[in-house]
């Protein structure tokens, strides 16, 4: 998807604090930055971030929009529009 969106978008993943053991397996083959949240920082608590949210911020990392892969698999073409539009139209916001 960051390749059919562009520059104009970032998208990154975030692992949950105590979850630092899987990244170097979960990275491998991927291209994804991944980032590893902190207790310090606590990026998931701050955002109430759920298990598969793709959180959505605007230029001024204001919240946009929540949407979870678990209840919207990426794998269904109408669920990855979905997503694909909600990143497209936060653009310039």
């Amino acid at each position: 998807m960051q390749a059919e969106i562009g520059a104009d978008v970032a998208i990154l993943g975030v692992d949950a604090v105590g979850f630092e053991e899987g990244n170097a397996t979960f990275c491998e083959g991927r291209t994804v930055p991944w980032l590893q949240d902190v207790p310090e920082v606590d990026a998931w608590g701050a955002l109430q971030v759920d298990y598969r949210d793709v959180v959505v911020l605007d230029a001024d990392s204001t919240v946009v929009a929540y949407y979870n892969l678990t209840l919207h698999d990426l794998a269904d073409p109408a669920n990855y529009q979905d997503l694909h539009d909600i990143l497209v139209g936060t653009v310039g916001r």
